[in-house]
């Protein structure tokens, strides 16, 4: 059987971010639960990104047949990113801050929705369960490492 683990990890990670996104999105103003909701989703965002950055997408890279869909899913990754920074900067209550959220949400759901439907599925396909076993295992060791980072470092940070 296919060792799947880390596309099931991925998975995992995005659907708890498309229910952050929804509850975000249901708030008004510069609350407390919108301050709460939205920290905890960049946090999770940023320590995602860059755990599926050292595992997946390295691998990825590394191999001709699956390079370009790493390549556009790293530029999606530094696309939200700069999204994010943008939202920390802006002021909660006004009415900037709910329209760039929705475009950075509706940005990251396709890149999720595209990553889940395409990338993952091809990606499956071209690496052995091994590699697969691998990746998942830097993942999930990278990722609860990259979310104490995400506590301290802005979007952008880490890329200047």
């Amino acid at each position: 059987m296919a060792d799947d683990r880390i596309f099931e990890d991925l998975k995992a990670d995005h659907d708890r971010q498309r229910d952050l996104l929804a509850r975000i999105a249901e708030t008004s103003g510069d609350s407390d639960e919108r301050r709460a909701l939205f920290e905890e989703l960049r946090q999770e965002l940023q320590a995602h990104a860059a755990a599926e950055e050292e595992s997946l997408y390295a691998t990825m890279l590394a191999n001709p047949d699956l390079r370009d869909d790493a390549r556009h899913s790293v530029s999606e990754h530094k696309e939200v990113d700069d999204m994010l920074g943008e939202l920390v900067e802006m002021d909660m209550a006004s009415s900037g801050w709910l329209t760039k959220f929705k475009s950075m949400r509706d940005r990251y759901l396709h890149h999720i929705d595209e990553e889940e439907e395409e990338m993952f599925p091809e990606a499956s396909k071209d690496l052995d369960d091994a590699t697969k076993a691998k990746l998942a295992a830097v993942f999930e060791k990278r990722k609860p490492k990259e979310l104490e980072r995400a506590e301290d470092e802005m979007p952008g940070d880490a890329r200047e």
